[in-house]
């Protein structure tokens, strides 16, 4: 889907898309269609209720040019998530109805600014237009490929052409991300996401380093190889480093994102249905992935660090057993009392990394880590454990712009109390009681020294089984867009 401004409100394309908030005027720069809209309006078929959509058809000099009719509800009320779900039916909507082109007439409210409401536009349409169909034989038909954002004044095309930039950015991120966690274990691996790295990386521009096991052994990182020496496919290390900023090189965000390229559980075995969407366990990975290519694509004059520790999580001679005893990067000794808690082991070896030696000052971890979240949560938020409520704060001022959610778990010490072993160090699993806050708290004792620290359970988040607004089924790459906000904003 292309997206281009342009001036003229009485665009050629097939279809006029006419936001419209309720009991205010509108302001149409086409005569016809404005008398058409009104009479519409004046017979209270169309109440411009928020999502509320209307289509009738205009026909002139042996054409058909189709009207879509949008409400907004209040315009003192409407937020940017509110544009892209309403936006996101219209493209289905104009899917529908098999158009190819449409102009959208750009409005302004009272509570967003002008850069943020283009953007919504833009990332609603074309993210619910998303769809994964690679491997069908028929695959979906994109109808609308043209999108015309009309009626722009000419003071403000300079800057909202640059927000349209940076929201295509932030798309093509996402449908990326997306098409990382939709591809199936067979095509994605180790080995392969780290290919998907490389190319990404001399696309956008960010630095590449992958070790392989031999190198990644020779780290100490002996919690993530007994996760990751299972499978024939051998674990990878992927590190991307951009630094927008080198005169400031003693301010670097680290970023860690769980790299599970498939998860059967180890000898601590799934049922079959729980393995199905476990190409999905390295959705932390895509979004953080994801994040760096916009960051770098966008040129943000910021200092950014992401790390991957990408395995899978089989049963063979090689696996990790549960009571296996085992050491760490960090050098502190690990009971493992459930080999499905695998994923904090790699991560434990991959934040003791990033902070012992790529010299961060702060560090997020993404990772699709308990099922635990879900009861908490569901799918419609992001759990957090920090130990900085500025650095959390930071997070929810991105989250308002980005329309993705989060919710601070608490993180008291006594917790702690549960991940304690009589035979080493820690449990790699605290039990079933308040597992998504101890899972949170194992990863948080390896860090190399105090630093603010958050860890965002994406579990419930980063996979849906159905199309709702903008998201589609499958990966959905959050929380990609508030790690870039987050990003810029500090």
């Amino acid at each position: 889907m292309e997206f281009k401004l342009n001036d003229n409100g009485c665009s050629s394309a097939e279809c006029v898309i006419v936001p419209v908030f309720e009991n205010q005027e509108l302001c149409v720069s086409c005569e016809g269609i404005k008398k058409m809209i009104n009479s519409v309006r004046n017979s209270e078929a169309f109440k411009a209720v928020k999502g509320d959509i209307y289509h009738f058809t205009n026909i002139s000099e042996e054409t058909i040019k189709h009207i879509l009719l949008v409400g907004l509800g209040k315009n003192e009320e409407i937020t940017s998530e509110d544009v892209r779900k309403i936006f996101s039916k219209v493209v289905k909507k104009a899917r529908e109805l098999k158009i190819a082109s449409a102009s959208v007439k750009f409005f302004t409210t009272d509570g967003l600014c002008k850069k943020g409401t283009i953007k919504a536009i833009a990332e609603g349409m074309a993210l619910a237009d998303y769809s994964f169909d690679k491997y069908k034989t028929n695959k979906s038909e994109i109808t609308l490929k043209e999108v015309s954002i009309v009626d722009i004044n000419d003071e403000d095309k300079e800057i909202l052409e640059s927000a349209l930039k940076e929201g295509l950015s932030l798309i093509k991120s996402t449908v990326f991300a997306r098409d990382l966690v939709n591809e199936p274990a067979n095509t994605i691996y180790p080995e392969t996401l780290a290919e998907r790295c490389i190319d990404a990386g001399k696309a956008y521009g960010f630095e590449i380093e992958v070790l392989d096991e031999n190198q990644i052994r020779e780290l100490g990182m002996e919690a993530f190889l007994a996760v990751g020496m299972s499978a024939f496919n051998k674990p990878r290390f992927i590190i991307m480093r951009y630094f927008g900023n080198k005169e400031d090189k003693e301010n670097i965000l680290g970023l860690v994102g769980k790299g599970l390229t498939y998860d059967a559980g180890g000898y601590s075995l799934k049922p079959t249905q729980g393995m199905v969407d476990m190409k999905s366990d390295m959705g932390g990975a895509a979004a953080v992935i994801g994040a760096m290519c916009s960051i770098a694509e966008m040129k943000l004059k910021k200092n950014v660090v992401a790390v991957v520790a990408a395995c899978e999580n089989l049963i063979s001679n090689d696996a990790y057993k549960p009571g296996d005893i085992i050491s760490s990067m960090a050098g502190k000794t690990i009971e493992v009392v459930n080999t499905d808690a695998e994923g904090r082991l790699t991560l434990a070896d991959a934040v003791y990394y990033i902070t012992s030696r790529e010299n961060v000052n702060k560090v997020i971890d993404v990772a699709t880590l308990t099922g635990a979240v879900l009861g908490a949560l569901g799918t419609l938020t992001t759990g957090v454990i920090t130990n900085d409520e500025a650095f959390y704060n930071d997070l929810l001022s991105a989250g308002k712009r980005s329309g993705e959610k989060f919710w601070q778990l608490p993180a008291f010490e006594e917790y702690k109390e549960l991940l304690k072993s009589k035979v080493a160090d820690y449990k790699n699993s605290g039990g079933r009681f308040a597992g998504t806050i101890t899972a949170g708290l194992f990863i948080g004792e390896f860090l190399y020294k105090p630093m603010p620290w958050l860890h965002l359970d994406i579990a419930g988040t980063s996979f849906v089984d159905g199309a709702k607004d903008y998201l589609t089924a499958g990966g959905t790459a959050a929380p990609l867009r508030t790690l870039y906000y987050l990003v810029r904003e500090n």
